[in-house]
């Protein structure tokens, strides 16, 4: 019974990891706080759904095409919902365009692809039935390499330095003759690719349900909140506890309470560390 906890917990808790990193990828652009995460989340598995089930693509050509699909929808979130608010972040008029964005991505979805759980294919075929099936290794094994994949991209190529950069101090980026702009729009590419990744190799899971976009868009943003805004490393620790946490908490006590725990907890940890376990608190400018 412990094996099986954990084994669901640390799979949903990637889940939660991968979108909590895509939050942090916006963020980190645009100072922004996206709420269309979830939706890339769930966009993820339904791109996968229709790929490999229902047009019959090998397994490969439909990742390919369905991370590209969630990429796309990445950059159009930035042009559609983001860009048009930029200069007027202390009003935060994002929250009304990225949720209504959102919304939006989430009804389309519904009429669609169906307002129904659809099946997600099982993409390796290994370790069917117990705690070692590929449903709940995968989504860990996508959430430990996406963190490599980013360290390496961040710390050892020029273009990951310019994202770094422009996190940093896109005024001083700018100045500096950094394509701000170009430099955001590949990173909610990214942040696009990362979120349908966590949908992808989530898909077994969580199965292709419409739905899954409002539950990720929660229980991605806490893994933020726990770890630290911008915190990558943060948010996959805090992604991983929350999901061990949330299913111990299903095996002990059900459903209904576990969610009432699990809120708890978020609380409390938020009002003994607001700037989150890992964050640095707030400089003072004097």
């Amino acid at each position: 019974m412990l094996a099986a906890i954990l084994a669901a917990g640390l799979a949903v808790g990637s889940i939660y990891a991968l979108i909590g990193v895509t939050y942090n990828i916006m963020f980190s652009a645009s100072r922004v706080m996206s709420f269309t995460s979830g939706q890339l989340g769930m966009l993820g598995g339904v791109f996968g759904a229709l790929c490999i089930t229902r047009l019959g693509l090998p397994i490969l050509p439909g990742f390919i095409l369905a991370m590209a699909g969630c990429a796309l929808v990445g950059l159009i979130t930035e042009i559609v919902a983001v860009r048009p608010v930029l200069k007027a972040l202390d009003q935060h008029l994002y929250v009304l365009s990225t949720l209504g964005f959102a919304l939006m991505i989430q009804t389309f979805t519904a009429i669609e692809w169906s307002t129904e759980p659809q099946p997600f294919p099982r993409l390796i075929g290994i370790g069917e039935g117990g705690p070692w099936d590929e449903k709940f290794w995968l989504p860990v094994v996508a959430c430990f390499a996406t963190i490599v994949g980013l360290e390496l991209l961040y710390r050892r190529t020029l273009v990951g330095r310019a994202f770094l950069a422009i996190a940093e101090d896109n005024f001083a980026a700018r100045a500096l003759g950094l394509p701000e702009r170009n430099l955001r729009m590949a990173s909610f590419a990214l942040a696009g690719v990362v979120g349908g990744l966590a949908g992808f190799a989530g898909g077994e899971l969580l199965l292709a349900f419409f739905a899954n976009g409002a539950m990720l868009n929660f229980l991605g943003f806490v893994p933020v909140a726990l770890g630290g805004l911008g915190n990558n490393r943060g948010a996959v620790i805090g992604g991983l506890a929350l999901g061990v946490f949330q299913q111990t908490a299903n095996f002990l006590m059900g459903g209904v309470v576990a969610g009432v725990a699990v809120f708890a907890v978020f609380i409390v940890v938020l009002l003994v560390a607001p700037q989150g376990l890992f964050g640095s608190p707030p400089a003072r400018r004097v």
